[in-house]
This record gives C-alpha cells, structure tokens and sequence, in this order.
C-alpha cells in the first residue's frame, strides 16, 4: 500500500515516514502544498494524510482541487487540537477522516487501514440539475457562471430538491427533511420558500425549474 505524506514539520513527517514504512506501508513526504497536490496528481497513491496548515496550497484547496478534479483517493486530514471548525471544513471540502493533532500514532495507523479497505470510489460533491448547480461543501449555488446567495434554509431546500430531482416530493416530506419532525409551524412556510428560490433562481433567469404538482407536492425538473 502507497501512502502519501503532506506534512511541513520536518521531525513529524519523518516519523511518519519512519513508523508507517515499520508497518509495510511504502511512503512518500511532501513538505508544502505545492508538492503535495503535484504528488497526489502524478502517482496513485492508496491513500493520504494531509495537514491543513501547508506553505504553497493549505490542506483545504489540495483536498477541494483532487475531489473538483474527480481524484477519489481516501483523504485523512491532520487538524489542529479543537479545530471543530476545521474539521467541519476537512469533511465538507471531500476528507474521508480526520485525526486531531497531537494523535495516537496507533490510531492513525487504524484508520489508514480502516480507509484503505473502503478503497476510493467516485462520490460528486456537487448537485445539478441543467445549469443549476449546488456545492453543500462550499455553500455555494450557481445558475449558469451567476453565482446566487442564499440563506441556509434556502439552500437546505433546495439541496433536499436536487436530491430528489425529477421526482415529486409533499410538502409533509420537506417539512419532515428540511425543518424536523417536531416542527408545529403553518405548513405554509413551505410555500414561503418556495415562491422565495422561484424568485431567486428561476424568474431573473427566465426558468420554471420548480413545478407545483397540486394536491401531491413539488418537483425539480432534471
């Protein structure tokens, strides 16, 4: 198993080099982003322990650029201690895992393994429907180059319709998925939000992407 390395701190690249080569894993070390997403390109690796904080390209855009590139190599991400953010951002931007530094060297071991036997298989990250196109990693939701603001429970419909694009969904279902069980509102906001991502993604750009089935619900056309 080839395993790559995208560490700056010279003293734990090399023993992580050290200590993954004692365990049979052949490893190679990149010590800044640069080389580190070149690496990733050029060599099929079985997996990667990648830092966030890199010179050249940080752990983030290395791990965005290999998923937007369709490089499904399993990621585990090195995050700085209660990084919760980071590791938000590790797993939204296409990391499989993620280990807070300073780690168990056992563990990583583990979930190197534990990686390695899902194997890499192609997962997009990136919702469409013709020209309309959402990344739930980045939050960001496009018709055509227009990119288009959202508010998260727009956006959280709208995911929830690209989801389920070309099929028709009640609005108990969107209610159920998109607010939760417990919600005792006016099923009505469902409504409300709808007429407010017509307004956002289909009337400035002349489409009718959003159909209302009455009696029955919603649909997205494909």
């Amino acid at each position: 198993m080839r395993v790559l390395v995208v560490e700056d701190e010279k003293r734990l690249a090399a023993g992580l080099k050290k200590g993954l080569e004692a365990e049979g894993f052949a490893t190679d070390v990149a010590l800044d982003g640069t080389d580190g997403l070149w690496m990733a390109r050029e060599h099929p690796y079985d997996a990667l322990v990648l830092d966030i904080m890199l010179p050249g390209v940080n752990g983030f855009k290395i791990c965005a650029t290999l998923r937007d590139e369709g490089v499904w190599t399993p990621i585990l991400m090195l995050t700085a201690k209660e990084g919760e953010l980071d590791e938000a951002e590790a797993l939204d931007t296409g990391a499989d895992d993620y280990l807070t530094k300073p780690f168990s060297y056992i563990v990583l071991v583990a979930r190197l393994r534990a990686l390695m036997r899902r194997g890499s298989s192609e997962r997009p990250t990136v919702l469409e429907a013709g020209d309309l196109r959402l990344d739930p990693g980045a939050r960001r939701v496009f018709r055509g180059d227009a990119e288009i603001d959202l508010t998260a429970r727009e956006m959280a419909l709208l995911d929830f319709l690209l989801r389920n694009k070309g099929e028709v969904v009640s609005k108990r279902d969107i209610l159920d998925h998109v607010w939760d069980y417990d919600f005792d509102g006016d099923a009505n906001i469902v409504e409300v939000y709808i007429r407010r991502l017509r307004n956002k993604l289909d009337r400035p750009f002349e489409r009718d992407t959003i159909e209302t089935l009455r009696g029955a619900g919603y649909r997205l056309a494909p």
